[in-house]
């Protein structure tokens, strides 16, 4: 479990401070998707169920579940953005990554003053200072709640999807390259929710 410590500090110079992550880089099918999240200075989440929030991925979906609404709820600002698979396919993986997460920057509402970027790189689209931290997710609050917000809303997607398209399981594995996955990926081909730009190895494809 995590609090605001990490931000604190960066409060005393910047008021909108912004926490942006990622979810779904490496699926083989769906949308890369990003959030951005801007909490009130000096936000404490003590004694509130916000108090729960975490890597989104050692969190279970019940409890990312109960936290979103919360996080929308105590968040000055929020984004969550999507890029499609036939833009990832077109200017690769990395390039619709730092296209999710400045999207959703822009879809704010308001400009931050500081940026918070889940991993080891980031390209900003707008002039704005930014900490890109390894395991931020992990680490800070604000990164935490936009992986939760991000995580959300792509498995809420492949859930919708998996209706259109019930042969790949896509409810179950949502998009990522499980041995069910390939196996209906050899049986059926490709859909249109899927990256083509990422092969199979299980497949032949190089």
């Amino acid at each position: 479990m995590m609090n605001t410590s990490y931000e604190w500090p960066l409060w005393q110079t910047s008021e909108f401070v912004c926490g942006i992550d990622e979810a779904g880089r490496g699926p083989l099918a769906g949308p890369v998707v990003a959030a951005a999240v801007v909490f009130p200075r000096w936000f404490n989440p003590e004694e509130s169920i916000l108090e729960k929030l975490d890597d989104s991925k050692k969190l279970s979906a019940r409890v990312r579940e109960e936290l979103a609404p919360a996080i929308k709820a105590a968040a000055l600002f929020w984004a969550v953005t999507e890029i499609d698979p036939e833009i990832i396919d077109r200017i690769n993986i990395f390039q619709a990554t730092m296209l999710a997460m400045n999207r959703s920057v822009e879809t704010l509402g308001m400009l931050p003053h500081l940026l918070l970027v889940d991993g080891n790189r980031f390209r900003p689209h707008l002039p704005i200072p930014y900490e890109a931290i390894v395991k931020g997710d992990a680490k800070v609050f604000s990164i935490a709640a936009a992986s939760v917000l991000a995580k959300t809303r792509r498995d809420e997607i492949m859930t919708a999807c998996s209706r259109s398209w019930p042969e790949y399981g896509f409810d179950r594995h949502f998009g990522y390259a499980t041995a069910e996955h390939v196996r209906a990926i050899r049986q059926y081909g490709r859909c249109p929710l899927h990256r083509v730009s990422f092969r199979l190895k299980e497949l032949g494809e190089k």
